[in-house]
């Protein structure tokens, strides 16, 4: 059976499953385009690896959305990671993936050897993806592509918790996902998603961590109207 090949981008928002051909390259002559998790590139077309809804964020970065609790790693994720160990040269970080990854002490913004960052073994990292295929371990920075720190470092307090990818990939949609437009109009929180299934969350109170935890989790089930509802429902009983 021949898998189906579709014109550009026409499986976008539509389920997908393993071999089916989403992309063909021959119609996106001098087009440049960015694979994520669950696709590959096989001569002159790009398949799916994994079940779920093809994404696409403009301008040009592909992925399967899949609710999964495994993850996979691909360039320009931003994942939450956990410091296992440390080197000379790295840490060692879980993100979830199958590997290890590795966190070069100077991949922070005016990283020398003279300010290498001390970081205990449990401390919790907000890192980009740089360097990520089957073979190796993937390799993070905590620096954006322009070398700036920007959001990315040590996340300090706070409460982190585990998520599908699929979630994840959710809160971080734009326009901003409804549980979070909804819980932004009445508590002040910070937050930091990582592509990797892991969201981390700080607030002035305790009880408002806990709500904001609480509303996302709850979320990945529901409607927007549904998600809006959740959120009342849990503020009236904050009060």
């Amino acid at each position: 059976m021949e898998s189906r090949k579709p014109p550009p981008s026409a499986l976008v928002d539509n389920h997908v499953v393993p071999g089916d051909i989403v992309l063909d390259l021959t119609e996106m002559i001098n087009q440049t385009i960015k694979l994520g998790a669950g696709l590959r590139q096989d001569c002159d077309t790009i398949q799916a690896t994994s079940a779920g809804k093809l994404r696409l964020s403009k301008p040009s970065k592909y992925w399967i959305e899949s609710s999964q609790k495994r993850y996979i790693p691909s360039v320009e994720d931003t994942v939450l990671g956990v410091v296992v160990d440390t080197k000379p040269d790295n840490f060692l970080v879980d993100i979830k993936g199958p590997n290890l990854a590795f966190l070069p002490v100077l991949a922070f913004e005016g990283g020398t050897r003279r300010n290498i960052p001390k970081f205990e073994i449990g401390t919790l990292i907000y890192a980009r993806v740089v360097k990520a295929n089957s073979i190796m371990n993937p390799e993070l920075s905590c620096m954006d592509a322009t070398g700036k720190a920007a959001e990315f470092g040590q996340l300090k307090d706070g409460y982190m918790f585990e998520t599908s990818t699929g979630l994840s990939r959710m809160l971080l949609s734009s326009p901003t996902c409804p549980v979070l437009e909804a819980l932004g109009k009445k508590l002040s929180f910070e937050i930091a998603v990582g592509l990797n299934g892991r969201v981390w969350v700080n607030a002035p109170s305790p009880s408002n961590v806990i709500v904001v935890s609480n509303a996302i989790i709850k979320s990945e089930s529901l409607s927007g109207i549904g998600q809006r509802s959740m959120v009342e429902s849990l503020l009236e009983r904050l009060s």
